[in-house]
């Protein structure tokens, strides 16, 4: 069984948190920190512009001594993120994710931001499969051994 992004939106609930490229990292950080999370989409109303990850902040503002309070999520953001759709499955995600190097993906359907995906949900949903197939073989064997 091929598990789809639409599923684990499903199961985990496709609450985004957004900023403007206008607002201070700070502000994104405090975000992030708020609702334990590793990134925000970076928005103009209902418009993508980009994401904005821990990652971008450790190599954008520490490691070049910026202040948070003074820089603002535009100037620091990832423009143009790659997005995935509902429709594409786990297994099409990991290795857009793998081969991308990136944690973090919003979902986008017919234009719209409806979620977003991290390298953990997808892992997750892996795992579950996985334990799922392992359950109906056990109970598979354990039904062809009852009948011997």
């Amino acid at each position: 069984m091929t598990t789809s992004v639409k599923q684990v939106l499903e199961q985990k609930g496709s609450i985004f948190h957004a900023v403007r490229p206008t607002d201070s990292v700070f502000d994104a950080l405090s975000l992030m920190a708020q609702f334990d999370i590793g990134s925000v989409i970076v928005t103009d109303g209902d418009r993508l512009l980009g994401i904005f990850t821990e990652r971008d902040y450790a190599r954008k503002v520490v490691l070049k001594g910026l202040l948070s309070r003074d820089v603002r999520v535009g100037d620091l953001m990832t423009p143009n993120p790659c997005t995935v759709t509902p429709a594409h499955t786990v297994d099409e995600v990991m290795h857009i994710m793998t081969e991308n190097r990136f944690r973090h993906v919003p979902v986008v359907e017919h234009g719209r931001i409806v979620g977003i995906v991290t390298i953990g949900d997808m892992v997750k949903s892996i795992v579950s499969q996985q334990q799922a197939t392992i359950k109906q073989l056990e109970s598979y064997i354990a039904g062809d051994l009852a009948a011997e």
